[in-house]
Order: C-alpha cells, then structure tokens, then sequence
C-alpha cells in the first residue's frame, strides 16, 4: 500500500497509544542490545544505532511511542580500500550516490585522496545532506549538480545528463548487498560504469529477548532498506503468527518486503523522513480502528 503525502495529523485517542519521551536501548556489547524499563510500543525504528534521532523526534511530535532496535551494522565493502586509487588515478563525469552511507564513506575516501574535482548526482534528501556542508563550503572541488525527480536509483539511471562526448565515465560508489540495476540502465544508456562495492550491511548478532518481544509486540516496524527487512525477518522467525505492520522508507524496500511475502505494507509515494512518518502513523491509524472493531472477548 502506498501513501502520499497528504495523509491528515496523527492524534493516537486516550488510552489508544501511549506517549512517552523515547527511551533508547543502551549497548550492552557490541552487537547485542538491551531495553531496560520500557513501555509497550507502538513503532520499533531499525536504522543502525546513532542514525534513528531524527525519526524519532519527528514521531515524538505526534505521541508516537518508538522503541529504538538496529537491526544492521555497516563495515567495509571489498572495494573500499580500492576507493581512495580510482579517485586519484581516474577522472569521472559523474559520481553517483544513492544512501547517506555510501556518502559518508565515499566522503572519506574522497578527502584521503586529497579532494579531487568532482560533480555528484544524489539520490534522497537525506543523501544530499551528508554532501552539504562540503558542497556550500569554499572549497569549490566538491560540485553536487544532480538529483532525479523522484528519489530512486533507477530514476536517477534513466534520467542522469550525458555529456556530449562519445564516453561518459560514472563511478558508482555503492553496497556490496545493491541490486545492478543502476548500472544496467546506464550502460544501456551508452555511460562507461565503474561500480565500487564500498560498504555492505551484516545484521546486528545478538539482541536481548525481552527487547525482541517488545519489537514484536509493536503494531509496526519501520524499515529503511531491504537488509533491515531481512534482519527483522530472521530474528522473527520462530516467533508464531506475527502479521503485525512493516512502514517502509520507499519503494524498494516495500518492494522486497512484497517478494517475501508481507501483507500489511505501507510506504510514501515518494521516498523520504517526511512522506516515511506519514505512512508510519497511517498503519498505526489502521491498527487502531481494526482494534476497535474487534470482537471483545
């Protein structure tokens, strides 16, 4: 199901939902998580752990209960050291970028490589927010020129500018775990692609069972990539009968939470923090009035 971003303000009725000031879950180890006092939830949020504040005060503002639980880790890709040679040895028409990861690591090795000249296409708020502090700055090396008309890798393939010369030279600094179809479009497109795999995403190892059955027990889960959905998937899987509400960052995500066979999806019609809180407090709409008209017991 997707939503736009038109969606009405979210009022959980008293007794509905409760509002509470979010309590985060402190790191017990590395990779295992713990809660300790925590009410029941109404959305479990599953960024990597430092990465949620902003979904969750932007759910705060509408007495939506979160209970912080990542579900994945970003680490070096096998391409990630190779990174910091392309740049200084190679020249680019285009870098392309798709997630605030690949932003920040491609951000590392651009500076390590001293600070090269180079234009960037972005995909997603979010993404060009990691580039704006070096784009706006004096140093005039970093130039953040493109961006789609809608926020997906295969709209910014489809509609990236070619120069007027035979050979365009893209690099695309991405996910060891990213589908190729950004590539596929380009080459077809007649772009030399040069895809470096820098970072890839392992789920979190070990989570606390009394945090797992809070998560479970909340009417929706946010997701923000298919590696989180994946994650979640599989710390569920000997939970019985769990059907509750997945709200999605955007169509690639709700994508492939439709492939492995999720019902109730929701996700903005376009990819987004503002258009994801939207969809988040339109499941949690729709849970509330299924409760009301189920059968008492």
């Amino acid at each position: 199901m997707a939503f736009s971003s038109s969606l009405a303000p979210f009022f959980p009725p008293s007794g509905t939902f409760r509002a509470h000031p979010a309590r985060r879950l402190r790191a017990d180890a590395p990779g295992r998580f713990v809660a300790s006092c925590l009410p029941p939830p109404d959305v479990v949020v599953t960024r990597e752990q430092g990465k949620n504040a902003r979904l969750i005060s932007a759910l705060e503002k509408h007495n939506v209960h979160p209970l912080e639980l990542p579900l994945i880790k970003h680490v070096e890709g096998p391409d990630t050291d190779r990174l910091l040679d392309v740049l200084r040895n190679d020249k680019f028409d285009w870098i392309i970028v798709t997630s605030p990861e690949a932003a920040a690591v491609f951000l590392q090795g651009w500076k390590a490589a001293g600070s090269p000249k180079v234009r960037v296409a972005v995909v997603g708020e979010g993404t060009a927010r990691v580039f704006h502090e070096v784009s706006e700055s004096d140093d005039q090396s970093l130039e953040l020129a493109f961006s789609p008309s809608k926020a997906l890798g295969k709209v910014l393939a489809s509609e990236l500018p070619r120069s007027n010369r035979n050979s365009c030279k893209v690099l695309y600094p991405a996910s060891a775990k990213a589908g190729h179809e950004i590539e596929d479009v380009l080459s077809e497109r007649g772009f030399d692609v040069t895809r470096l795999n820098t970072y890839t995403t392992v789920p979190v190892e070990d989570v606390d069972p009394l945090t797992l059955n809070l998560a479970i027990s909340a009417p929706v889960v946010a997701l923000a990539s298919p590696s989180a959905l994946r994650a979640w998937l599989n710390l569920i899987s000997k939970s019985d009968n769990w059907n509750n509400s997945v709200a999605c960052i955007g169509e690639t995500t709700a994508s492939a939470a439709k492939k492995l066979g999720l019902k109730s999806i929701y996700y903005p019609t376009t990819p987004g923090l503002e258009g994801w809180v939207e969809s988040i407090l339109e499941a949690l709409r729709v849970h509330r009035t299924a409760s009301k008209e189920a059968p008492k017991r």
